[in-house]
Formats: structure tokens, sequence, C-alpha cells
């Protein structure tokens, strides 16, 4: 995976028909990143640059093509591995209940 773990728990609207960041789900940017908090769970996470800019870009409804595209021309990292690491990363956000993603859109990715 680029550029280290996009997301790393410290405490226990829909992009084109594909992701939908969960009610409650409140990030802050900082020099290192981003602060996710969970605030209908109580749950705190750390997300590196790159992972503070996609969720933003997910929160923004920007779609995979057009979040991929930007990854890949701004750290200079070929589309298929952005897209590959993408996907993982959107699997962890829905795992830990802070997107949701639709699941014919998921197993279209997952496929290419």
């Amino acid at each position: 995976m680029f550029h280290g773990k996009f997301l790393r728990m410290l405490h226990t609207e829909n992009t084109n028909g594909a992701f939908e960041v969960s009610s409650g789900v409140r990030i802050t940017r900082n020099n290192d990143g981003g602060v996710v908090l969970d605030i209908s769970r109580g749950k705190v996470f750390c997300l590196n640059g790159i992972g503070a800019l996609i969720f933003e870009r997910v929160r923004e409804r920007q779609n995979e093509t057009q979040i991929v595209k930007e990854i890949s021309k701004q750290f200079d990292i070929s589309a298929e591995t952005v897209r590959s690491d993408f996907v993982e990363f959107l699997n962890s956000l829905e795992q830990q209940g802070l997107v949701t993603i639709a699941r014919d859109h998921l197993h279209d990715l997952q496929t290419r």
C-alpha cells in the first residue's frame, strides 16, 4: 500500500451511487492528515494525508475515477496502484462504519 496505512484506529451521501459518508461522522484536517470522529459510536480515527484526501473527496461526492486520477497525478503513482489501494481503503472505512458502499459497485471495483 502506498504511503503507509490510510487508517489507524485510536479508540474503541452518495457518490455516483457508490459511496456515502455515514451520518454522525466528521473529519478535521491537520498537517499530518486528518482526524475522523464517529459521533454515534464515540470512536476517533487518524488518517494520513492521502486517506484524509480520499475521505474528503468521498464526502464531496466525487466518484472513484475522479479520486484515483487526482491522487495518481498529485503523487505520481500509477492509477492501477491507486485504484487497488483505494478499494482496500474504502473496504476499511466500510468495516469501521464510516462509509457505506453499494455492493454492486464494490464488486465492479474488485474485478478490475
